[in-house]
């Protein structure tokens, strides 16, 4: 070969390999990248955590929780008395006592009053919000358990595990104004701000749909599970969320009654709950898990379990804050079975309840 060729042969694989190298440091940090992009797609996946505990102590078991987003706070129901949490610090601030055996508090629209489900009282307890005091005890059916206001009547429910029937009362006159019988025993109920009540009747695996402006039983539905206790509601899709004993969540049409999914959930479900804004639907289960379900997605596929604590069976959703908050405390050993209580509960610790704060 000459000379000239060889040159031209030698300049033109030194200008390839220089492509090369070129090509390869492209390529590189984009091949690096690879593993990075996929554990944000997994952390997105499994978007929340446990990020804060507030001890609250005292002594007693507890049931529902209520959050009052505007005020900041947050009604926990602990035994025979209503503790009141400040969120932005973290800390009670004060108890409304007095009462029977608490179970769930209804906030009113104008800021003014809560009710107080005291089933050991068989009563609704109405307190001022500002001071805490207690303004009246309207007598209410046989162990008022579930509790909440409906807007567009300006009522409550008060909903009577023992009587099984459900408690109406003029938020105006803080009067009873109808006793609405139910084919079983209720549990959490959900409203649509329209004058439309569900609730689930657990001892029938039903939600039952009633009518506010005329105190009347509208539609029994399949809960599409057993036991149905929790009841989160979208009410901008029209879809109900019961939460059951058989580790399952129902999904239901609230304007047809339609099942259209059951996706699995944690085990022993009590309290549930909707964001809207990320179409997440919740169960917060005893034995220490929280379940995130997708109900935005085909399948309404379960995005995360959450371990949380034991016993940290009930919710509640605040969206001004994008916060789960969940009570629970710690536990003794279990009683022996007997023939009067084969299913013993295990003494609560004194001083060991605490509230658990879920985000982002």
């Amino acid at each position: 070969m000459p000379m000239q060729c060889t040159l031209r042969f030698i300049a033109r694989s030194v200008a390839a390999a220089v492509l090369l190298c070129g090509l390869l440091a492209v390529v590189r940090p984009i091949v690096a990248q690879q593993p990075q992009a996929a554990a944000t797609i997994i952390s997105a996946d499994k978007p929340y955590k446990v990020i804060d505990r507030w001890k609250i102590g005292g002594e007693g078991g507890w049931d529902d929780l209520t959050a009052d987003s505007h005020a900041h706070r947050l009604y926990l129901t602990h035994g025979i008395r209503v503790d009141v949490v400040d969120t932005q610090i973290g800390k009670l601030i004060g108890s409304i006592n007095g009462l029977h055996g608490t179970h769930g508090v209804a906030l009113d629209t104008a800021g003014k009053f809560g009710y107080i489900s005291d089933g050991g009282g068989n009563a609704v307890v109405v307190f001022d919000r500002a001071t805490l005091a207690t303004v009246a005890t309207i007598p209410a059916g046989g162990g008022p358990d579930a509790i909440i206001f409906e807007r567009a009547t300006q009522t409550v429910w008060a909903f009577n595990g023992h009587s099984k029937d459900v408690t109406v009362i003029d938020a105006a006159t803080q009067k009873v104004v109808a006793t609405i019988p139910l084919p079983g025993k209720p549990e959490f109920a959900a409203v649509d701000g329209q004058g439309t009540v569900f609730d689930n009747i657990e001892d029938k695996n039903e939600i039952v749909r009633l009518d506010a402006k005329t105190n009347k039983l509208t539609a029994e539905w399949p809960a599409g599970c057993e036991s149905p206790s929790g009841l989160a509601f979208d009410a901008a899709g029209a879809r109900l969320f019961p939460v059951c004993d058989d580790n399952k969540m129902g999904v239901i049409d609230s304007k047809t009654g339609k099942l259209l999914a059951t996706p699995a959930i944690c085990k022993g479900p009590d309290g549930a709950g909707w964001d809207a804004a990320h179409k997440l639907a919740f169960a917060s289960c005893g034995e220490g898990v929280l379940s995130v379900i997708d109900a935005g997605a085909a399948g309404y596929p379960s995005i995360e379990s959450l371990p949380t604590q034991r016993g940290a069976r009930t919710m509640t959703y605040d969206s001004a804050s994008d916060r789960i908050y969940l009570v629970t405390a710690e536990f003794g050993p279990r009683p022996e079975p007997t023939a009067e209580n084969p299913r013993p509960r295990p003494a609560v610790i004194p001083g060991s309840f605490v509230v658990l704060v879920v985000g982002r």
